[in-house]
């Protein structure tokens, strides 16, 4: 059954992404949001997108189901690469303290991120103490995230020395896939956040990726989010957005060190 979802409808998931995430759908993702969750329609036997839009206003559940369909976005390891080589090259050596340097993957969805940063930190810090935290707004990812296991194709950003070091390669039911090793991923807090509502007591970062995902918020959301980021940043530490995206009228505490990073003065 073909179902068409009305303009009208559109509208009532869009303002809903945007009251519960933040995620400002433009008209060009009305196909995206009809796409994803025309399975929904067909699991509760639905006709119309709005009746299945009730169904969300009194099952906290199925929101949930929804929120993370509509939110989850695209992602590998080592996705723009340059960010990685500023991290392990410039960040890192400059980076001291005592305490163990501490990472947030800000919006982390199916894990590639955070293990890519778990790589680089492992290759480059030695015997320094370190933390990941990874965050995301929708449970499902963040569980395939938790899992660490991914199809062998995966694996095409990794360089060789990473991939043989961290990586073993599926057996058996396993075969076509690969596993981030079980101690480096043991090493990962994974975390369901909504970067829209206020945070939760995380502590301070040395380091925060928030990349790819301000693309989908508007001016105010952006200002806000960041805000609330930043908070969690030490004086003189990094924070990273994708190369899409830029922090220009989005606040004054951060410094521009090149395009995509920047940097908290320090005190």
């Amino acid at each position: 059954m073909n179902v068409i979802l009305s303009d009208a409808e559109f509208l009532q998931f869009r303002t809903l992404i945007h009251q519960i995430a933040g995620i400002s759908l433009s008209d060009a993702k009305k196909q995206l949001v009809s796409a994803r969750l025309a399975k929904r329609l067909q699991v509760f036997k639905l006709n119309t997108y709005g009746a299945y839009y009730k169904v969300l206003m009194k099952d906290a559940t199925e929101l949930q189901v929804a929120v993370d369909m509509l939110t989850t976005n695209e992602t590998y390891f080592f996705r723009e690469p340059k960010h990685f080589d500023f991290l392990r090259d410039v960040a890192l050596p400059e980076l001291r303290g005592s305490g163990p340097l501490r990472v947030w993957s800000g919006a982390c969805s199916s894990g590639e991120e955070p293990y890519t940063l778990a790589m680089v930190l492992a290759d480059s810090l030695g015997g320094r103490p370190w933390e990941i935290v990874a965050s995301d707004i929708s449970s499902r990812v963040l569980e395939t995230a938790r899992q660490g296991r991914y199809p062998l194709e995966g694996t095409r950003g990794i360089p060789q020395a990473l991939l043989n070091k961290y990586c073993l390669k599926g057996v058996g039911a396993n075969h076509g896939c690969f596993m981030v090793e079980p101690a480096l991923a043991s090493r990962i807090d994974f975390q369901a956040i909504n970067l829209n509502n206020p945070l939760p007591k995380l502590g301070m970062f040395d380091v925060i990726f928030l990349r790819n995902v301000m693309i989908y918020f508007d001016s105010e959301t952006k200002v806000q989010v960041v805000k609330r980021l930043v908070s969690h940043l030490k004086p003189g530490g990094y924070f990273l957005v994708s190369h899409s995206e830029s922090l220009n009228g989005v606040t004054d505490e951060l410094r521009l060190v090149k395009p995509s990073i920047y940097r908290r003065p320090h005190a």
